[in-house]
């Protein structure tokens, strides 16, 4: 049956999905088991599957039998073996933390929600696992419309509208990577990446490659939200249901990074990207300015859920940047980073899960006085604030270091002093959140009625999947030399020096 992992870990969910809208419209209590049990299920065939990679190096699945580049392969390798375990266990630890939250907000609409849930997790195992350039076109699809509808079922006056211009956005960005896979195609006439990849060498003075290459990442930089195509991101996160939130920030992004990687370094190859066209360095600029403008814009925030997204798009222009520097310390960086800002950014919304769910707001009004009201959930936002800023044990500190070093040994300091520079917009970001949330008295919290030191903590079926991630973070830090060297090393190729 392992041999069947590869195509059993999008068929479960998929097939799951239909269950569980059926179940929507019978029984609603179904919805969460059915849901629990695919992911579940997508966990242990995505562990299993990294195992096997690590044994064996690449896994290789033919759907139908039928041969590339005829048929559609998947192939999984230690970069998508690795994200493939990121991507099913956020999924599932966010999907058990917020049951509580999703069962106040949609008793109405479970099976539509966890239906939308369950796809757009499918569409991102899809997108990781597929060897095909259209086939992951198709599976973008899948996720771009079901996260669609997951933001748009949040804060009726602005989700709508955030949900909308995400549509526009993301349609425009999966139009551009769509036009970019039909140039390869005419210039190659295969859709299969290994095969692209083997045909590409002898093409690389074509303009058609050149223009296919540009096409297709501006597409995705889009759907990435880099600087300065992230206007989408902002209300999109900030407006939707904390339940989408959660699972929609720490995965979308960081899986479209892991796109923009498997087209540098399988598709086009390292040869290509770094030495057939001399664009890096440019890009790395981009990233620079995206590091900066992200803080920035974080300083300018006004609530909790708006300022983790100018976050976000800082992060996305740490792994931009680390990985077109151009050397393998910047490659292990962003893809490290990749691993990491999931679990961390995971980990920050988890928190203002609980916080909506207790306080009904996430403005920095509803902050107040929050270590004493909830202390156990700002113990783990502490932990998931550190781990961004950068500090030691934490897993957020030793993907900086990479990307840090990565920048000195490619004489790009400007990209260093980005990487530091956000570091301290971070400091002084989360120890405002500190000082509203110990220092100002809970008397005055939004809506008031509450007494001062009494404790409203967030459920425990809330709480124990936070400090699950929360350990993590200090976990994958305390590992992250075993991680590097049997994982990520392997994933950054020869030709990246």
């Amino acid at each position: 049956m392992s041999q069947h992992y590869p195509v059993l870990l999008v068929t479960v969910p998929l097939l799951s999905a239909f269950l569980i809208s059926i179940s929507g419209w019978l029984n609603k209590r179904l919805c969460f088991p059915i849901a629990v049990a695919a992911l579940a299920s997508a966990s242990f065939f995505s562990a299993g599957l990294l195992s096997k990679v690590i044994h064996k190096n690449v896994v290789l699945y033919r759907l139908g039998g039928w041969a590339p580049p005829w048929g559609i392969a998947y192939r999984v390798d230690y970069l998508n073996g690795l994200v493939l375990v990121v991507v099913s266990l956020v999924a599932l630890i966010n999907l058990i933390s917020t049951y509580r939250s999703v069962e106040r907000e949609f008793s109405e609409k479970l099976g539509a929600f966890y239906t939308l849930y369950v796809l757009f997790v499918t569409g991102l195992l899809g997108i990781t696992v597929t060897g095909d350039a259209f086939n992951l076109y198709v599976l973008l699809e899948i996720a771009s419309l079901t996260g669609y509808g997951l933001i748009a079922m949040g804060e009726e006056d602005r989700a709508p509208l955030a949900s909308l211009n995400y549509v526009y956005m993301g349609t425009i960005g999966a139009c551009f990577y769509l036009l970019g896979i039909g140039y390869l195609y005419i210039v190659t006439g295969s859709l299969n990446m290994a095969d692209i990849s083997a045909i590409l060498p002898s093409l690389y003075q074509s303009r058609a490659v050149l223009s296919a290459f540009i096409i297709c990442m501006v597409g995705v930089w889009l759907k990435m939200a880099f600087f300065p195509l992230h206007a989408w991101l902002p209300n999109a996160y900030t407006f939707a249901p904390s339940a989408a939130s959660s699972l929609i920030a720490p995965l979308m992004t960081k899986v479209m990074v892991y796109v923009m990687l498997r087209l540098m370094l399988t598709v086009f190859t390292p040869d290509f990207v770094f030495s057939a066209i001399d664009i890096n360095r440019s890009i790395v600029w981009l990233a620079v300015i995206a590091i900066s403008m992200g803080a920035i814009l974080a300083l300018t925030a006004r609530n909790l859920k708006k300022m983790l997204t100018y976050i976000i798009v800082a992060e996305v222009g740490y792994m931009v940047g680390g990985a077109w520097l151009g050397n393998r310390a910047g490659m292990t960086g962003a893809i490290l980073h990749l691993v990491n800002d999931a679990l961390m950014t995971l980990c920050v919304f988890l928190v203002v899960g609980n916080i909506v769910y207790r306080m009904k707001g996430h403005s920095f009004e509803d902050l107040r006085g929050l270590f004493r009201k909830m202390p156990f959930t700002m113990g783990a936002f502490a932990i998931g604030a550190l781990s961004i800023i950068g500090v030691p044990p934490t897993c957020g500190f030793f993907s900086k270091w990479y990307l840090l070093w990565g920048g000195i040994q490619a004489g790009h300091y400007a990209f260093v002093a980005a990487l530091l520079f956000s570091s301290l917009v971070n400091v002084v970001l989360f120890f405002r959140i500190f000082e509203i949330g110990y220092y100002e008295s809970p008397t005055e919290a939004h809506g008031g009625g509450h007494s001062q030191g009494s404790i409203e903590e967030a459920p425990l079926s809330m709480l124990v999947p936070l400090y699950l991630v929360a350990v993590g973070l200090v976990v994958v830090g305390l590992y992250t030399g075993a991680i590097v060297n049997n994982v990520i090393r392997l994933a950054v190729p020869p030709g990246i020096v």
